[in-house]
Order: structure tokens, then sequence, then C-alpha cells
């Protein structure tokens, strides 16, 4: 159990993330801000703390509009950001189209977390990721081991989740790792997927696997189509939970995060989802599997997409 860990932005993903520390006793302090009004965050707060008691969980919950709560945080979670919603013509805005409004907003959490907790392990969430996380980067100047991006542990849980209802099993029989940028190039990595160790191609067809491989890339779409205002947030939260679990109790998961690249997989400088082993120090060894050559061409397709975006991050912050 950390001593205190800190959540930027109290919308629907914070408040989440929230709850579940509590629950699972992660921290035994929790600050969460949003500065936006009402006292969004404040209120989340204090019904979460009203029902400690019945969890029996002696864990103190402020929130409030100021930074200053995060103060000390040994982990901050970065959801701060405007989420995707469909707009009235019923198109769906990309992540990257968010990037100028989030950028401003990226400015503000990474001043925040220099002035309270600058020692503190960062996971981002924030959309667009890949660029989100680039610019905390430039913004906090902290060692590589200690900023993460929250992306590939959500994409690999809808992987296997898809996997596992085509196949008829359950979750807990399917391993799946999906690499690459958070976004429509994001690739699922087809030779690390199995069934009870299985290769899931012995078990599920090809034309199968492609329709469910390209429903994993637009699977965050799909959610904000069917809710019609706002985005997926429990299984983001969950995701970003079982990053914080593996860093608070060491575990050293292998878990696909949002990691600096410097000459792994070819790419050097840039914020790309690989499979990295997470623990106490953050980002402990980044892991290069072998891919298929159709894999590793997917592969680079991704990181040409994540490239552009952190161009448009650069000329967006120049101007």
């Amino acid at each position: 159990m950390l001593n205190r860990i800190g959540i930027i932005g109290g919308g629907n993903i914070g408040g989440v993330i929230v709850q579940e520390i509590v629950k699972r006793r992660l921290s035994r302090s929790i600050g969460l801000v949003d500065v936006k009004p009402p006292d969004m965050a404040m209120g989340k707060c204090l019904d979460i703390a009203e029902g400690i008691p019945v969890i029996n969980a002696d864990i103190t919950i402020n929130g409030s509009k100021s930074y200053e709560v995060i103060r000390d945080a040994q982990i901050v979670i970065n959801t701060a950001g405007v989420p995707r919603t469909v707009r009235p013509d019923g198109s769906i805005p990309t992540r990257e189209e968010l990037l100028s409004k989030n950028l401003q907003i990226t400015d503000t959490v990474a001043e925040a977390i220099c002035s309270y907790c600058p020692d503190a392990i960062v996971i981002s969430v924030a959309n667009p990721l890949d660029a989100i996380v680039f610019r905390l980067f430039q913004r906090l100047n902290i060692p590589k081991n200690r900023l993460i991006g929250m992306a590939g542990v959500l994409d690999s849980a809808r992987y296997r989740y898809f996997v596992a209802e085509a196949a008829g099993v359950s979750v807990e029989n399917v391993s799946a790792m999906v690499l690459g940028g958070h976004g429509n190039t994001m690739v699922p990595v087809r030779s690390c997927c199995q069934i009870a160790g299985i290769p899931v191609e012995e078990l599920l067809p090809g034309d199968l696997l492609d329709r469910i491989e390209e429903r994993v890339r637009n699977a965050g779409a799909e959610v904000v189509g069917l809710m019609g205002t706002g985005s997926a947030f429990v299984s983001p939260a969950w995701s970003a939970v079982e990053m914080i679990e593996s860093i608070v109790f060491d575990k050293k998961k292998i878990l696909p995060c949002c990691v600096l690249l410097e000459s792994e997989y070819g790419v050097n400088g840039y914020f790309v989802g690989v499979p990295v082993i997470l623990g106490a120090n953050g980002v402990e060894k980044i892991i290069e599997i072998r891919l298929t050559g159709a894999e590793k061409q997917a592969f680079d397709r991704s990181v040409d997409a994540v490239k552009k975006t952190v161009e448009e991050v650069k000329k967006a912050i120049s101007c």
C-alpha cells in the first residue's frame, strides 16, 4: 500500500479509478482534482468516502478544484481531457481531433505535477494517448521509466474479450497483445494470441480473426457510437488500475504500455505501445518480441501514425 495516489480529472474514468483504489486498498490516501465547476471531484470523493465503512477501508479521500490535493503523490494518473462524443451530425471525432484542446490541458497538468509531486510515477490515460504522453515527457523532464501511457492494456483486454466470446471460452483462457499506437492503426498481434496455450489460429478461422482484429481497432468508437455521449470509462479505468497494482505490489507483470523507445523495435524518440515489465520502479524493462513480417509492417505503419501525431503536437506548440 502506498501513502498517496493522485488522480487528475474527476470524470467517469477518474471516479472509477478512485473507487477501485479504495476497494483494492492500494493507497492510504487519495487526492482527486478536477478544476471544472461544479465541485465534481469533491462530490465524487464524498460519495465514495461515505461508503467506505461498508467495505471497512480506512482510507482518506479528498477531492478538490486545486491541484494541491495531489501533493506528495507517489503515483499520479492523468485522465484530464475532452472525451470523444457523438457530434450532432452523427459523426465521431477521432482521438487526434481532440489534440488541440487536450494539449492545453496537458500543459496545465504537467505544471501541477512538477509543482506538487515531481517524483511521482505518471500514468496517462487522456487521448490522443501517444501525443499526450509525448507532450508530458517534454514538460515533465522525468526519467522515461516514470512516464507510462495506458492503452495497450485496454486494447489487449478488448482483443481477449472478443476472442473468448467467439471461441466460447473463459476470458481467463485467452492471452493476447495489442501493440503500436492507440488508434485505428493499432496492431493486434495474432502470433501472440493463445487460448489456454493453444495458438488462436488452431481454434478460430482466419477470416473470423480478421473481423475480430478490425473490431479491436475500432472498439473505442463502437462504444462512443452506442452511448451517444461520452466514451468508454470502466474498461479504461480498470486497465489503469491493473498497471497501478503492478507498481504498488511490485508484481513485475508483463503489460503492453505506451513508453519511450530508444532504438527498440527500430524506433527512437517516440512513445509507442510495446510489452514492458511493470514494477515498483515503473517501467523496469522493455521486451522486444518477434513479430511476423506482416505484423512488423503493421507495427511500422502504426509508428508512422504516431510520428504524424507528434509532428502535429510540435506544430501546435510552436504556433
